[in-house]
């Protein structure tokens, strides 16, 4: 899906002034994202099977990645695309959490940094082996507490 648009100057000038009618919290509704359709999720399962790891990169981070299609590419042999699925926030705590455990430091970073993994786990990854994810542990319980 791109997001260029390509609009005529007629459009163009109709969404300038339809936009000085708006508040400015209200402008956000004329660049909304199509609707999320059978196809589109299809389109995502096909894709998850490519051959690339960057097209299936895309795919696990996609917002709208059914449950079972994250759970598959969890488990993709590329760290990149684990990577992916840990950042993802609609990925299912349960396995961030097991991505938090991931042999890969930096899918163990993405998962730390998701903030749908349970804090007794992040606490837990303040003594990972490597020094960066341990670091990004303690930065986000420290981040946690009232200043």
């Amino acid at each position: 899906m791109s997001c260029i648009r390509f609009n005529t100057n007629a459009q163009r000038e109709a969404m300038r002034h339809d936009a000085a009618a708006l508040e400015a919290g209200d402008q956000a509704i004329l660049h909304l994202s199509p609707p999320v359709t059978e196809s589109k999720i299809a389109r995502l399962r096909l894709l998850a099977a490519h051959d690339r790891a960057s097209i299936r990169q895309s795919v696990a981070s996609n917002l709208h990645a059914p449950q079972d299609l994250l759970e598959a590419l969890a488990a993709d042999r590329d760290a990149a695309v684990r990577g992916e699925v840990a950042k993802n926030e609609a990925t299912p705590p349960e396995l961030v959490a097991t991505l938090s455990r991931d042999r890969d430091a930096r899918v163990r970073c993405w998962a730390v940094l998701n903030p749908t993994l349970p804090e007794e786990r992040v606490r837990e990854l303040q003594d990972d082996r490597d020094a960066q994810v341990a670091r990004l542990a303690g930065w986000r319980i420290g981040a946690a507490q009232p200043a």
